[in-house]
């Protein structure tokens, strides 16, 4: 499993400015991060990993790098992607698929194999980010710039809101 000592070691062979956080108590996800180090949940990032079925039967496992705050719901990355099915991936698939702890997966490190996608909504400042680093007792901040030129993906907009009423006229039948 990936955990703290091989993202810091990744992000010096990169000179990328980084800190890993001792935490005051252990976290068992994400979404406990906010809380844990007292920051506000857009400035904590959570990689969800989805399983998602497209339209001829194929299963794929992507993951999402979102906001605690706005968690991808699995109807908008079905609708980014034009799957047939999205549903969060089995805590032993994330394990296996991202070398990372259930729950606590860094969006760094993970294999190229795996598709990524960026949640837009992410904030692009100086002010830092935090992220799990896979150890229930750490995690790594960083100024938002600087993650987001090392993240991997693709920025997307999983807002999943579409204007009602922004379809094409129809002609009426005579």
């Amino acid at each position: 499993m990936k955990d703290a000592l091989a993202i810091h070691r990744w992000l010096l062979a990169r000179q990328v400015h980084h800190e890993i956080v001792r935490l005051p108590r252990p976290m068992t996800c994400a979404e406990e991060l906010p809380e844990t180090i007292s920051a506000a949940p857009e400035r904590c990032l959570m990689v969800t990993v989805l399983e998602v079925t497209t339209w001829v039967g194929r299963e794929v496992v992507i993951g999402v790098t979102s906001p605690v705050s706005s968690p991808p719901r699995p109807g908008a990355v079905g609708g980014l992607l034009g799957a047939r099915q999205v549903r969060p991936a089995p805590a032993h698939v994330v394990n296996v698929t991202t070398d990372y702890a259930c729950g606590l997966v860094c969006p760094l490190l993970l294999p190229e194999s795996l598709p990524m996608f960026i949640d837009d909504r992410l904030l692009a400042d100086n002010e830092p980010l935090f992220t799990p680093t896979g150890e229930r007792h750490t995690a790594l901040s960083m100024r938002s710039l600087d993650l987001l030129a090392v993240l991997p993906g693709k920025m997307v907009d999983l807002h999943g809101s579409h204007r009602r009423g922004a379809r094409a006229a129809v002609a009426r039948r005579h």
